[in-house]
């Protein structure tokens, strides 16, 4: 079970880092649709727009779009495995 996810962290930080540069960089069908009926012309910024991972690169550099993806791997698996230890059930083996 152990190499499970082992192999499973170094598959998405694989998919992260290197597949996130083939994305492309057009809007996807709910983007396309909001622009398309005008939705868009209502729209604000979001408090975090000018955040260090907005827009999925760091600092807003479209060329660390991967290191950003690594990052952001790196920190849900953090949380879900301190999430995961700190819920656990506690054995009672005497």
């Amino acid at each position: 079970m152990k190499k499970f996810f082992i192999g499973f962290a170094v598959v998405s930080l694989l998919i992260a880092g290197v597949l996130s540069y083939f994305a492309s960089g057009s809007p996807d069908g709910l983007d396309k649709t909001v622009e398309d009926t005008g939705i868009a012309e209502h729209a604000q910024e979001h408090p975090f727009s000018g955040s260090t991972f907005a827009d999925y690169a760091l600092g807003g550099d479209d060329k660390f779009t991967g290191l950003a993806g690594v990052l952001g791997v790196v920190v849900v698996l953090a949380v879900s495995v301190g999430l995961f230890w700190l819920l656990r059930k506690k054995s009672d083996v005497k």
